[in-house]
């Protein structure tokens, strides 16, 4: 029997940023419950149960108002433990699936109706045996309107994958920045990579989230207050301020050694969008128009 692994605070801090009204957590997920949405015969690792009804009771902790679930690799393509997240959520939840690239026009139809607003490509090769760019850019083509890609990779394949998002045709969104060396400072090679990017097409939006990932001790950072992160998404977030999402990425998966404090993460918002202005549009403005418009 695997063990089933817990990445979550069990009491996280209450922040002492409050967030604006509306304010979205734009990237997080749910696992199963497994009784009821067993996890993928491929995944990576097996973690506890965190379903909608933890997931919203974080987000009222927190004091967000509105939730979007990304399917996690953990669930391969069956997207029935997000859709369910969705469903109980009142309207307050839109999600991103992970889906077969041979999906049929009827199932991504079906997808629209539950709320999903994206598709997800994770090259991370400790998470996914395969990660087709062919068929990836075919389901691409196929994509309900208003619909995104999200791309989830390390920051030493950017290269590597600037032809393949080049040719994707909806907007596209990227996680945790490419997961660039925040020790670098804003002006390091990994953000100036990034910037380029950003400046190749003007529809490519990004998530500034994870300090616990990019800024960890076991990576080399400081951690917790996380200070190069602050030090190099701040000016990210300044200079491309109507394409910047924020989310807790709870419930943190593969952190279970360095699992940060929820309140903590949320502190850190000011920190990278300093004014109101700022904190409204990553928060509140460019998730509604990413996941809301319709």
């Amino acid at each position: 029997m695997v063990d089933r692994i817990t990445s979550w605070h069990a009491a996280p801090s209450k922040p002492r940023y409050t967030p604006p009204p509306g304010a979205v957590d734009a990237h997080c997920h749910v696992f199963g419950p497994m009784a009821q949405f067993p996890f993928s015969a491929k995944a990576k690792y097996l973690p506890e149960d965190a379903g909608p009804d933890k997931l919203f009771a974080l987000r009222d902790h927190l004091g967000f108002a509105r939730n979007v679930i990304v399917q996690a690799s953990c669930h391969g393509t069956d997207n029935a433990a997000t859709l369910h997240a969705i469903a109980a959520s009142n309207g307050l939840a839109r999600g991103v699936a992970v889906v077969d690239p041979a999906i049929s026009e009827a199932d991504l139809h079906a997808l629209h109706q539950g709320g999903i607003r994206g598709i997800r490509f994770n090259f991370l090769k400790r998470l996914v045996d395969d990660a087709p760019k062919d068929k990836f850019l075919e389901v691409a083509n196929r994509l309900p309107q208003g619909w995104h890609v999200v791309i989830y990779f390390e920051a030493d394949i950017l290269e590597e994958l600037r032809p393949f998002m080049d040719a994707i045709p909806v907007p596209l969104v990227i996680d945790h920045m490419g997961r660039p060396d925040v020790r670098q400072g804003p002006e390091g090679p990994d953000m100036r990579a990034f910037r380029a990017l950003l400046d190749a097409r003007e529809d490519i939006w990004f998530k500034a989230t994870c300090p616990d990932r990019l800024d960890a001790i076991k990576e080399g950072g400081a951690g917790d207050p996380w200070d190069a992160f602050a030090h190099a998404v701040a000016p990210l977030v300044a200079d491309y301020q109507d394409r910047c999402l924020w989310g807790t990425d709870w419930p943190h998966p593969n952190m279970e050694t360095e699992i940060p404090d929820d309140g903590h993460l949320v502190d850190m918002i000011p920190r990278i969008a300093p004014t109101e202005a700022l904190q409204r549009k990553l928060l509140v403005d460019n998730p509604m128009r990413l996941y809301w418009a319709d």
